[in-house]
């Protein structure tokens, strides 16, 4: 059946049919029941961030759909079959972190937070405002530019109507508000430097690695990324500024409670997502030095690329990034050292479960990489069953020993960081046998420059834990991510597999 849309052309409406996308599918209704969940919460002290989140979203929303229902050639090389994306990308973060202020408003009002909490984290909502508003104007000009004469643009003009108008609300807020004792001049500086970083990554992801995400999966990553980078350069200027960060650019204490284990992920993923840039360098100073090298050392390239891999790697993973974790907060040993006290300091619980966790993984894997090898069965089931021991892993650890599952975590997610990185550059002797393994799981969905299946899975379990530290009146928010990527995404699978059997394959095809 056709989809009919209204769309406005010159002074008159036109029907367009064999539209790909309906006006309102189902992503979009989840974010704008969410959206409305937020904004029915909100106290009068949050007014202001709830309009610039409804501005935000509008424009999003028509930019959204004037992307999905153009038929000219897409902007960007992005991944096959994949909708834009753009509501969910720009809306998500803000909304995160408005739903957390209206949860630290509560236990503000009941004397149980300081002030400088609240500050901090409004300072961190504007940023992402600023970031998300940015892109949106972005890639709003681009498709403006891209196809000038489109029918659809309309929504092009509706969303920068409503950027304007949200960045009008951002700067009036940023302006009268007190955040952490800034100037005004400086917060709107700093956000404005949160919007410019993020324009020029989504930029740089797009571009370096195309085909492997929709606009709006890199748009939540990139966005995620610039926060996390800001939140680290924060950290250094208050300790570059004092431990109170009393100076004369900052006026008022701050002292956000930082535990050693988010200090030690932060230093770890930042630190492996800014060696690539380094790596580059190095790596090209050394081809350098082979080629004017004689024919005999030109052999040993390769062995030579790979010490110079291992050597900068552990670099940054010994000295500079522990060095930095030891510059913001007072370790008081170096943070492998803290590391292994923290794990030894429960030796019968913690070690337990790192064991269980290894043999699950080993039994896993090599079972699944046969299965794939040998089967014609459809990889995205593979890699449900994958889902699934998500939840046999990371459920028992977070009733149980949730501190140590948040180190899990983060230990996971940088070594994923480190066998991408080796398989991205192809260093021997593991990059091509890691290659090979990966791709045994990867589908069309995927790309061969970059597969980010395994860090969706992880981050989705992760994040949901490491957003409910602190104070957190859901006690069930933290097993959201276990729960609905290993029991609801899986069945859902499944579901759709079978009434895909029923409805259109012979029976003797399902089995």
């Amino acid at each position: 059946m056709r989809d009919l849309i209204l769309f406005p052309r010159k002074t008159r409406f036109w029907w367009r049919p064999s539209m790909t996308t309906s006006f309102l599918n189902g992503e979009r209704a989840v974010v704008v029941f969410f959206i409305c969940r937020i904004l029915y919460s909100l106290t009068f002290s949050l007014l202001s961030h709830g309009l610039a989140l409804s501005l935000l979203a509008l424009a999003s929303f028509s930019l959204d759909i004037s992307f999905d229902s153009s038929n000219s050639p897409s902007l960007f090389r992005t991944r096959p079959g994949a909708s834009s994306g753009i509501l969910l990308g720009a809306v998500t973060l803000p909304s995160l972190l408005l739903s957390k202020l209206v949860q630290l408003s509560r236990e503000f009002s009941l004397a149980q937070l300081h002030l400088e909490e609240i500050q901090y984290l409004t300072l961190q909502y504007w940023a992402t405002s600023a970031s998300a508003c940015s892109v949106v104007l972005f890639l709003a000009f681009a498709r403006r530019r891209r196809a000038p004469s489109s029918p659809s643009h309309w929504g092009v003009r509706f969303s920068l109507c409503s950027i304007f108008f949200q960045a009008l609300v951002s700067v009036a807020a940023l302006a009268t508000t007190s955040q952490i004792g800034l100037h005004p001049a400086l917060k709107l500086m700093w956000a404005l430097c949160h919007g410019l970083a993020s324009v020029k990554l989504i930029q740089h992801f797009l571009r370096t690695f195309p085909s492997c995400a929709s606009i709006g999966e890199t748009f939540l990553v990139t966005s995620g990324i610039v926060l996390y980078f800001g939140d680290m350069l924060l950290l250094t200027i208050k300790k570059l500024h004092g431990l109170l960060m009393s100076s004369e650019l900052v006026t008022a204490e701050y002292e956000i409670s930082r535990s050693e284990i988010s200090i030690i992920i932060q230093g770890l993923v930042l630190g492996l997502l800014l060696y690539p840039i380094a790596l580059k360098y190095i790596l090209q100073i050394w081809e350098w030095f082979i080629s004017t090298a004689s024919a005999e050392a030109r052999r040993y390239c390769e062995i030579g690329r790979s010490l110079m891999f291992v050597a900068s790697l552990g670099i940054v993973l010994i000295l500079i990034v522990p060095s930095w974790m030891q510059f913001v907060h007072e370790f008081r040993m170096h943070p492998f050292f803290w590391v292994l006290s923290f794990v030894f300091s429960e030796p019968s619980k913690r070690l337990t479960l790192c064991i269980y966790w290894v043999c699950i993984i080993c039994v896993s894997v090599l079972r699944f990489y046969n299965i794939s090898k040998n089967s014609k069965i459809e990889r995205i089931l593979l890699r449900k069953y994958y889902h699934l021991m998500a939840v046999s892993m990371f459920l028992p650890a977070l009733i149980f020993q949730p501190k140590f599952l948040d180190l899990a975590f983060g230990a996971a997610l940088a070594i994923f960081l480190t066998l991408e990185i080796i398989r991205v550059w192809r260093i021997w002797p593991l990059g091509h046998p890691i290659n090979q393994f990966m791709n045994a799981f990867t589908d069309h969905r995927d790309s061969d420059l970059l597969i980010v299946s395994h860090f969706s899975l992880l981050l989705g379990c992760a994040l949901p834990i490491w957003m409910s530290t602190g104070y957190n009146d859901r006690p069930l928010a933290p097993f959201a991510g276990i729960l609905s990527l290993g029991i609801g995404d899986t069945m859902v699978s499944f579901y759709f597999l079978f009434f895909w059997c029923v409805s259109y394959e012979l029976p003797g095809r399902c089995k």
